[in-house]
């Protein structure tokens, strides 16, 4: 028999005249909900929902409601769950299939292997931004405290990453929201590195203008067209903060004077590190040959071939 809605309500229509979708429950108290059976439906309403990876959104979500890891769900597939936590695992499916992002709901996200708490006040971290990471330690390997930028830091998934890899790495980190810088520094207390890892408010390399010149400046920068924000997937157009995605009508709004800043603040040798956007290969290489002082190296690409950071040595 198919089951019901979990609380068998109908919910408010949403402003498309379309009801918010509501996860199962049982048709009488006393039919088991186990924790494969929850599973097992969960993933294929998130399916229909047009979820990308129903299962694993699924799992993350139960295991985070029942605070257990991913992998217990499995060695407890029989095991009933309990009327109050399908009630908050109700609720969390209602709004993922209402589009908001896992990460979200759960409030953290893996970059790097670090357990990162994230908000809607930052960016979700994403592994095409590690490749930023591989090229700081490789660009670093062998020197003694490294000191470096981090334009845009978001939840400080790159700052943090690259001083936990390297143990000596200092870093400052800048964002202009408050609210991001906040995220960013509980997750720094949280891994121990707030000695070596400095956040500041402000604009682009404004709040480091006037000091020495750093080994590295690296950055993920608002890199997506304004016309293209509203195309983007519900989860990223709906919920992630358009300051860290709007790069301006050709998407370069931040990245070109961000190259032009970085120049006089690189050490002769140090390195400028810029996630692009799979098409900003040729304007972003075009911006950093006009400056004489940057050398152009080789563009790292992503697993899928697509150009993914753009680099350049100061001479």
């Amino acid at each position: 028999m198919k089951p019901r809605d979990m609380d068998g309500s109908r919910s408010r229509p949403r402003a498309n005249g379309q009801p918010p979708p509501s996860p199962p429950a049982p048709p009488d108290p006393d039919e088991r909900w186990t924790v494969g059976r929850l599973l097992t439906w969960t993933a294929d309403f998130l399916k229909r929902r047009g979820a990308e990876s129903p299962r694993l959104d699924a799992e993350v979500l139960l295991a985070d409601v029942l605070g257990w890891e991913r992998v217990q769900l499995y060695t407890h597939f029989e095991e009933d769950v309990g009327v109050r936590s399908r009630g908050a695992f109700r609720d969390l499916i209602r709004r993922r299939a209402e589009g908001m992002p896992v990460a979200y709901l759960v409030g953290r996200k893996e970059f790097y292997s670090l357990p990162l708490r994230v908000s809607p006040a930052v960016l979700i971290p994403r592994p095409d931004s590690e490749f930023v990471v591989v090229e700081f330690l490789s660009l670093t390997k062998g020197l003694d405290a490294p000191h470096a930028v981090d334009v845009g830091t978001g939840s400080g998934n790159l700052a943090l990453a690259c001083c936990h890899q390297h143990k000596s790495a200092r870093f400052v980190a800048i964002d202009l929201s408050p609210e991001a810088l906040a995220v960013a520094d509980s997750n720094a207390k949280a891994l121990g590195l707030s000695d070596r890892v400095e956040f500041r408010q402000g604009n682009r390399l404004e709040p480091v203008a006037s000091e020495g010149r750093f080994d590295v400046i690296l950055s993920n920068p608002p890199y997506v067209p304004t016309a293209i924000i509203p195309t983007l997937e519900p989860g990223v157009r709906l919920y992630e903060p358009h300051q860290a995605l709007d790069g301006g009508e050709d998407g370069l709004r931040v990245v070109a004077p961000l190259i032009e800043e970085s120049v006089p603040l690189l050490k002769p040798g140090g390195h400028l590190i810029l996630e692009i956007g799979s098409d900003q290969e040729v304007p972003v290489r075009s911006l950093i040959a006009a400056q004489p002082q940057l050398k152009l190296v080789p563009t790292v690409r992503d697993h899928a071939n697509h150009p993914r950071v753009v680099r350049a040595t100061r001479i």
